[in-house]
């Protein structure tokens, strides 16, 4: 058995933050202790004072190796989940895809193998339903049995991931009986395809007319759509990379009903916005997601949506192309550039600062990165938290440390930084991953593989 202890440290979890120390005995916590009362011995101190020690992240929604507009999204499992462990984050939670006309089985057995043995923390997957018929509903009880207990499913996309509104509620009514959770992005997609033809029609070609054509209105609209199925179905509902101030008033409204909805917001959509996507000499197809970046008004929205409860996670949609050879399939046509933003490394940083901006308390920075989507996606106990019996995913974490985010110096497989030169106050100094060392004083020391596949319980956020 290995005893490692850590002291001196400011412990903070979602219900507390004291003065304490933390006993590790090989993967788990097993104890705290007030400062100078403790009699354990340990075979590896590490020094912790006037830093902060926290629960290693949760990222919720990653895409790696995620094959879209006819490439694939440039981290694979080890790298970016490398770059993750990097960034202070010690889980991540990946979309399977099943594929038009295969089973869900197909498609998860696919992602195990690209998964295994590859990863440097721990994961496990969402998947997502792109065929719902008789079959593959049938097929959601056995993944639920399987720790598969969340399913997305698209009102975007058509002919690739877009359900509609039938198939939407046969799937919301299964996770209704079977307990699973149902995520949905919502947007409507057959209205944004005729936007996007009539775009490219008046000759509107550059990366910002993708924002304008998947208007706020129709992220509301869907939004309010999927909210209603959920409600007829009588199932809970959970909004993925909410963007729009109009969509989050959706949310709120049902959450004021008493309806069990809950949502999920991304950096990208507080710290960047419309005026990243219409930089120019098309640098603006770097900034290229969907949901798109909005006007930087919403802002606020969404930062009062955090600390009041209408938005309960921050996750990442981590899909990262490179800008040299991907994002330029979409040179003289936005509609052809692959959608998605790097960031699995910069969430915890990035809500860091937003704790020292005054956004967001120092425990309400736990709660919606690391708390909360363990207990939404039924991880919480062995993640999340430092307390005796959870694993110990611990990062010593320096408040005062300073740094300015850069390709250059991110771990992340893409040749950008969505935030190049932004100067952030805070920085994760060593990260355990089940009593392991993975980062230590700023060095890499994992290695692909530890990472081991999470089963997981239906949603504990219900319960």
């Amino acid at each position: 058995m290995t005893r490692t202890q850590i002291i001196g440290g400011l412990v903070i979890t979602a219900a507390e933050e004291t003065h304490a120390d933390v006993l590790i005995e090989d993967s788990r916590v097993v104890a705290w202790a007030a400062p100078g009362t403790r009699s354990w011995t340990a075979d590896r101190t590490i020094e912790a004072t006037g830093k902060y020690v926290i629960p290693g992240g949760v990222d919720a929604h990653t895409h790696m190796e995620m094959p879209f507009g006819g490439t694939f999204a440039s981290d694979s499992f080890e790298s970016g989940t490398r770059a993750a462990a990097w960034g202070g984050t010690t889980t991540i939670i990946d979309f399977a895809i099943q594929s038009q006309g295969q089973s869900l089985r197909a498609g998860l057995d696919a992602w195990y193998a690209k998964a295994d043995g590859k990863c440097a923390v721990d994961y496990g997957f969402h998947m997502i339903m792109s065929d719902v018929n008789e079959s593959s509903l049938k097929e959601m009880d056995a993944l639920v049995a399987e720790g598969i207990t969340s399913f997305k499913l698209f009102t975007a996309y058509p002919g690739v991931f877009f359900s509609d509104d039938g198939q939407i509620l046969r799937a919301m009514q299964k996770a209704a009986s079977n307990g699973g959770l149902i995520m949905m992005h919502a947007e409507n997609g057959l209205a944004i395809d005729v936007l996007v033809e009539q775009a490219l029609a008046r000759g509107e070609t550059d990366p910002r007319y993708h924002g304008e054509v998947r208007k706020a209105l129709l992220e509301a609209e869907a939004t309010h759509r999927v909210i209603k199925l959920a409600q007829v179905a009588g199932a809970p509902v959970y909004v993925v990379h909410v963007s729009a101030e109009e969509a989050l008033d959706e949310i709120a409204s049902a959450r004021h009903e008493g309806l069990p909805v809950f949502g999920e917001t991304c950096p990208q959509y507080l710290f960047l916005s419309t005026d990243n996507l219409a930089e120019p000499d098309f640098e603006g197809a770097k900034y290229v997601c969907s949901t798109p970046l909005r006007p930087r008004e919403h802002q606020a929205a969404l930062w009062r949506g955090l600390r009041t409860n209408e938005l309960q996670v921050v996750s990442t949609d981590h899909c990262p192309f490179c800008f040299t050879g991907q994002k330029e399939l979409g040179r003289g046509d936005f509609s052809k550039i692959p959608n998605g933003l790097p960031g699995v490394e910069n969430r915890m940083d990035l809500l860091h600062q937003a704790v020292v901006d005054g956004h967001i308390t120092r425990r309400r920075w736990i709660e919606i990165a690391c708390a909360t989507p363990a207990r939404m996606f039924g991880l919480y106990g062995r993640k999340g938290t430092i307390a005796p019996g959870a694993d110990a995913d611990v990062v010593i974490y320096d408040p005062a440390a300073e740094q300015t985010i850069s390709a250059a110096t991110h771990h992340m497989n893409v040749d950008y930084s969505a935030y190049e030169g932004r100067r952030i106050r805070g920085r994760v100094e060593t990260v355990l991953s089940r009593g392991e060392v993975v980062v230590e004083q700023s060095v890499f020391k994992g290695r692909a593989g530890h990472g081991t596949y999470l089963a997981r319980a239906t949603s504990q956020y219900l319960k």
